[in-house]
C-alpha cells in the first residue's frame, strides 16, 4: 500500500524539452560535457525505457497502470509505475516523465521510507541539457523519441535489494478539442521493443451526452452506464502493444455525430481521412425502432449430425427468443432439398413463435448440401414493409448438391437478392468454402462469421444476432458537394468500406480514404433514420490537418490493402483459374494476367510505403528479400496470392484467410507488429518491419531503411552520413521535431532515413 500522496504545494509548469542547437556541442563537434545535478544510477522513462549509468543490473520496469479522469477537456492522469531491483544491493532511480504541452504536476509519491518526494521544474536550458547528457552518456537514441515533449524530473528514491518499488506520479493536462470532439494523448514508445505490459482505465464525463469513444492506436472495452458518462479500458490483448495511448470522444449532436481526422499528404495534392460517425446513446428511447425480419437459415446435412445440430437448434431459438413482438421472421432448413417454415415471413405472436419452436425441434440431419437452393429460397420472397430485412446463413460443408460451382452461387446470389437483404454467414468447422461465405456477406452489406471446432454454434450465432438489435441507420449514402450545395466531384478517392454499413445501436462508422484539395469537405450522410429518410450535413475544415495524424493513413493503407487482396482471392471463384507458381521458364512469372498483376502491385507499393505486411507479403520483411528487385519481389508475390488466395478455397488454410481479411478490413486500431493467424491458426508478428511516426522502416542487418529508400536501387549509397551525437545529428533531431517525426531517429543501430528528398545514414 502506498503512503500517503504528498501534494505539492504549488502547482508546477514544466519546461519545454530541449530543441538541440551547436551550443551544447564542443569544437570537434560531439556533446560537450554539462555541469548537472549528479542523475542516480537509474533514470526511469515509463513511456520508454529503464537507463544505467554505471555497471551491475539495473532496475527494471515491470508494469505501468494508468488512471484517467476527464471531466469536460481536463484530463487527470495517475500512472503508478512497478519497478524492481534484481541486484543484491539498495539502488537508487528517478524518474523522468515525458507529458502533453501545458502539463501540471499534482503530485509525486513512493512507498516506503526516503526523502520527501518533488518534481523538479527544468527551465528549457537545464532540459535540454539533462537530455543530451542522458542520451550521449548511455549512447542510446531511444530517448529522442520524445524530443520536444514536456518534461518533469523526480527526486531520487530507494529500491530495495532484490525487491520492488512502485512511484504514483499525477498531472493535470487540458485537452484538445475539435468541433464535438475530445481528445486524449498519453505520449508512449512506438518501438516494438517495448513490451512493458500497461493497464490503462479511464473515465470521462461530459455536460453533453457522450455519442460514441473510439481509439485509433489500441484495442479498448468501453461502458457507458448513462449518456454523459463512459468508462474506457485498454483491452487485455493490448496490454503490451506498443504506441502512445489515443482516445477520443464524439459529443452528441441532432441524430448523428461526425468528425473528422486528416493527415496531408502535399505530394498526392490533398491527403487522408478517417471520419468518425455515431449515433445517439438514447436514439429510439423516444421513437420506434425499425422492426427487423430475420430469416434463419439452417444447414441440416448429414455433417451437421450430433452436437453440432442441436447447436444450430439452440442458436435457432436463441433468435427466436430476442425477435420482439411483431417483427417477422421465418425459418429455412436445408440438405439435399430446401423446406420453409412458412412461404413467406410472419410476425412473431405467441402462435407463431410456439409453431416456430416445435418446428425447430423437428429438424434433423441428413443429406448433402444445397447452398445455392437455400439461398434463393431466403432471398426471393418480398420483404415485410417498414422492416430492415436480414438473412442468418449457417452451414458447415462445400456445396454437394444442386448447383456447386462457386461462381454461379456467387452470381446467382447477388442477382437474386433485389430485395437488398443483409446476409450474416456462419461458417462452422473448417470444411467451408471460405471465399464464397465472405462475398455473399461483404455484397450484402453483412459480415462472415467462423465457428472453429470445439467452439459453440450457439454463441457464435447470438452474439451477432444482439449486435443487429435496433436498426437505427439503414442504407447510408455519402455525398460530398460544395458550400453551395452543389456536387463537388472529386474530392474524395479510394474510400473504405466502399458500401456503407447499416448502423444498429451502439455502433460507430469508421470512414476512411483520401481526399484532394485543402478547401472544406461538406459532407451529407443520408439513410433511413429509424425508418424515415433523413440527411445529416457536416461540414470539415483540413487546416487542422497534421502528419501527428500518422494513425489515418496507416489505418487507410491497412484496409485499403485487404480490400484489394480480397478482389484476388475472389477471383479464384472464376471457371479458369491462374496458372500454378510452376510456370514454364518461358512463360514469365506473374501469369499474364494484367488484373492480377495490376493489383498485385499495387499491394506490394502499400505494404512496402507504409511496412504493412500480411500473410501474402511477409516476405518483404526478410533479410535476404531485395525490395529493390521489383521483378523478383512482384513474382513472390504474385506465387503466393496464385497458391493462398486465389488456389486454397476451403479447409484450415481458407479459414485463416477469411479471419485476416475480415480483421484488416474492419481494422479501427494500429497493427504495430503486424500481427496475423498463419495457415496452421497459430498468431505470427513480425518485428523486422517497424513503423514510427508516420514513417516506415525494414531492419538488413544491423541497419533500418527507410521503406522509401529500401526498394530503390543504389539507396545503399546515401547522400550523407552524420554521426550519432554530433552538430548534425543534434541538428537533424531538430529539424525532425518541428513536423512530429522525431521518432524516426530513436530505433537501434545505424539508421537509413529520407529527409526533403536527401538520404541520410546515421551511424553509431
Amino acid at each position: 500500500m502506498m503512503t500517503t500522496i504528498r501534494t505539492l504545494a504549488t502547482l508546477i509548469t514544466l519546461a519545454t524539452l530541449w530543441l538541440p542547437t551547436a551550443s551544447a556541442q564542443n569544437a570537434g563537434g560531439h556533446l560537450a560535457g554539462h555541469h548537472l545535478p549528479a542523475f542516480a544510477d537509474n533514470i526511469i522513462v515509463p513511456q520508454s525505457a529503464a537507463f544505467r549509468f554505471s555497471s551491475g543490473p539495473a532496475v527494471e520496469i515491470t508494469a505501468v497502470d494508468v488512471g484517467v479522469v476527464i471531466l469536460e477537456q481536463a484530463a487527470l492522469t495517475t500512472m503508478d509505475i512497478s519497478l524492481r531491483n534484481p541486484g543484491g544491493a539498495m539502488q537508487e532511480a528517478e524518474i523522468l516523465l515525458p507529458v502533453p504541452a501545458g502539463a501540471v504536476v499534482r503530485s509525486i509519491d513512493f512507498e516506503g521510507e526516503g526523502a520527501e518526494p518533488s518534481a523538479r521544474l527544468l527551465p528549457a536550458a537545464e532540459a535540454k541539457s539533462t537530455y543530451e547528457s542522458i542520451v550521449a552518456t548511455v549512447r542510446d537514441p531511444a530517448l529522442l523519441e520524445f524530443a520536444g515533449y514536456n518534461l518533469v524530473r523526480s527526486s531520487v528514491f530507494p529500491v530495495p535489494a532484490g525487491g520492488t518499488q512502485k512511484v504514483r506520479l499525477t498531472y493535470e493536462h487540458l485537452l484538445t478539442a475539435s468541433g464535438g470532439r475530445v481528445d486524449y494523448v498519453l505520449p508512449r514508445s512506438e518501438s516494438l521493443s517495448y513490451r512493458v505490459p500497461w493497464s490503462i482505465a479511464l473515465r470521462a464525463q461530459a455536460r453533453t451526452p457522450i455519442s460514441t469513444v473510439f481509439s485509433p492506436s489500441h484495442e479498448i472495452e468501453t461502458i457507458q452506464p448513462v449518456p454523459h458518462r463512459v468508462s474506457v479500458r485498454l483491452a487485455d490483448q493490448a496490454a503490451s502493444q506498443p504506441g502512445p495511448f489515443r482516445m477520443s470522444y464524439l459529443l452528441e449532436d441532432d441524430g448523428v455525430s461526425a468528425s473528422l481526422f486528416a493527415y496531408p499528404d502535399p505530394a498526392s495534392g490533398g491527403g487522408y481521412f478517417l471520419m468518425l460517425a455515431s449515433l445517439p446513446t438514447a436514439a429510439t428511447q423516444d421513437t420506434a425502432p425499425v422492426k427487423r425480419e430475420v430469416t434463419l437459415v439452417l444447414d441440416r446435412s448429414g455433417s451437421m449430425a450430433g452436437e453440432k445440430i442441436d447447436q444450430a437448434q439452440n442458436a435457432a431459438l436463441q433468435v427466436l427468443a430476442g425477435l420482439e413482438a411483431g417483427e417477422t421472421f421465418n425459418i429455412i432448413v436445408y440438405n439435399d432439398s430446401v423446406s420453409s417454415f412458412a412461404a413467406a415471413p410472419v410476425a412473431k405472436d405467441a402462435t407463431t413463435a410456439a409453431q416456430a419452436r416445435d418446428y425447430i425441434a423437428a429438424i434433423r440431419a441428413s443429406g448433402g448440401t444445397n447452398i445455392h437452393d437455400a439461398m434463393l429460397e431466403a432471398l426471393q420472397p418480398e420483404p415485410t414493409e417498414g422492416s430492415l430485412p436480414m438473412v442468418l446463413f449457417l452451414t458447415d460443408g462445400l456445396p454437394t448438391v444442386g448447383v456447386t460451382s462457386e461462381a454461379h452461387i456467387r452470381s446467382a446470389v447477388e442477382a437474386g437478392n433485389s430485395h437488398q437483404r443483409r446476409v450474416f454467414s456462419f461458417g462452422v468447422g473448417y470444411d467451408v468454402n471460405a471465399p464464397l461465405l465472405d462475398q455473399i456477406a461483404l455484397q450484402s452489406r453483412g459480415t462472415a462469421t467462423y465457428v472453429l471446432p470445439g467452439e459453440n454454434v450457439e454463441v457464435k450465432v447470438s452474439s451477432v444476432f444482439r449486435k443487429l438489435a435496433g436498426p437505427v441507420l439503414a442504407d447510408v449514402e455519402l455525398a460530398v458537394t460544395d458550400a453551395a450545395g452543389r456536387p463537388d466531384h472529386g474530392r474524395l478517392l479510394d474510400t473504405v468500406p466502399g458500401a456503407l454499413p447499416d448502423l444498429f445501436e451502439g455502433d460507430q462508422l469508421v470512414l476512411l480514404g483520401r481526399y484532394v484539395g485543402s478547401r472544406p469537405l461538406h459532407c451529407t450522410l443520408s439513410g433511413s433514420y429509424l425508418g424515415q429518410p433523413r440527411q445529416f450535413r457536416f461540414e470539415f475544415g483540413l487546416d487542422e490537418a497534421t502528419t501527428r495524424n500518422a494513425f489515418v493513413s496507416r489505418l487507410w493503407a491497412s484496409r485499403r490493402i485487404a480490400v484489394l487482396g480480397e478482389e484476388i482471392r475472389q477471383r479464384g471463384a472464376e471457371p479458369t483459374r491462374l496458372a500454378s507458381a510452376a510456370i514454364p521458364a518461358a512463360i514469365p512469372r506473374g501469369g499474364s494476367d494484367p488484373h492480377i498483376d495490376e493489383l498485385v502491385n499495387e499491394i506490394v507499393r502499400l505494404s512496402t510505403e507504409f511496412g504493412i505486411l500480411t500473410e501474402y507479403t511477409a516476405f518483404l520483411a526478410e533479410e535476404g528479400t531485395d525490395l529493390g528487385d521489383r521483378s523478383d519481389v512482384m513474382a513472390r508475390a504474385r506465387d503466393n496470392f496464385n497458391s493462398r488466395a486465389i488456389g486454397t478455397r476451403s479447409g484450415m488454410g481458407a479459414v485463416n484467410q477469411s479471419f485476416n481479411n475480415m480483421a484488416q478490413m474492419n481494422q479501427t486500431a494500429m497493427n504495430y507488429d503486424n500481427e496475423f493467424i498463419d495457415h496452421n491458426m497459430n498468431r505470427v508478428a513480425i518485428t523486422s518491419v517497424q513503423q514510427v511516426n508516420d514513417r516506415a522502416f525494414f531492419r538488413r542487418g544491423d541497419r533500418w531503411v527507410d521503406s522509401r529508400l529500401a526498394q530503390d536501387v543504389g539507396s545503399d549509397t546515401p547522400d550523407r552520413v552524420i554521426k550519432f551525437g554530433t552538430r548534425e545529428h543534434l541538428a537533424l533531431v531538430e529539424k525532425l521535431v518541428r513536423t512530429g517525426r522525431q521518432g524516426s531517429v530513436s530505433l537501434q543501430g545505424e539508421i537509413v532515413l529520407l529527409v526533403d528528398g536527401e538520404s541520410i545514414l546515421i551511424e553509431r
